[in-house]
């Protein structure tokens, strides 16, 4: 009945005048899931509630640990748990929108809501030639030859000073192997580039 007890206390507070970020933040709920609530009526509320006690999710068997991890880490993204959860279970398959919702609807049912942590930031000191590199990681929509959409990622370095540049695209989101496995790739191109720039001044 707990999410009945929420879905009453959403729409008291929103009758009080209560607006939806408001709302959100009192109970630790994201604002989708103050719109779905204010959406329902008392019956449908009922009827879904009853759904969820005998509906089971793909991701239940990991619910424990996911739940460990959140509050371990309340600023956890859910791309950040989807990397964990395929490196402890290799065999899973799972969509990003799917576990994002899973994700969601676990914060939202035992109230942690995501912290977020701002980092401080400072200049570095300049260090030698070859001894600092920028690592970035990002995604894009491309078009294939059936002209059909679909998204990369990638993990891109570049050395501060010579502005070299190594990147490396996959069509998944990139794990802890994959970003150990491309550091070692950029040692290894940003070798091979530094000694073809020596042997060509020294020819």
């Amino acid at each position: 009945m707990e999410k009945l007890a929420m879905y009453l206390e959403v729409n008291q507070l929103r009758e009080r005048g209560f607006k939806i970020a408001a709302i959100s933040k009192k109970l630790g709920i994201s604002r989708n899931t103050v719109y779905r609530y204010l959406d329902m009526s008392f019956n449908e509320a009922t009827d879904w509630v009853s759904t969820l006690k005998t509906r089971s999710k793909k991701l239940d068997p990991y619910r424990d640990i996911i739940l460990i991890w959140l509050k371990e880490h309340p600023d956890l993204s859910s791309a950040q748990i989807e990397d964990w959860l395929k490196e402890k279970v290799p065999t899973i398959k799972v969509g990003s929108s799917t576990l994002r919702s899973y994700v969601s609807e676990l914060r939202d049912t035992y109230h942690i809501p995501k912290v977020i942590r701002i980092r401080d930031h400072e200049a570095v000191e300049e260090l030698p030639m070859g001894m600092q590199v920028q690592v970035d990681w990002g995604e894009t929509k491309v078009k294939t030859s059936l002209n059909s959409e679909v998204k990369l990622y990638f993990i891109s370095f570049v050395l501060s000073h010579s502005r070299y540049k190594y990147v490396e695209w996959q069509d998944r989101l990139f794990t802890t192997r994959d970003t150990i496995r491309c550091h070692e790739s950029t040692f290894h191109y940003f070798g091979e580039c530094q000694k073809k720039s020596y042997m060509t001044k020294t020819t």
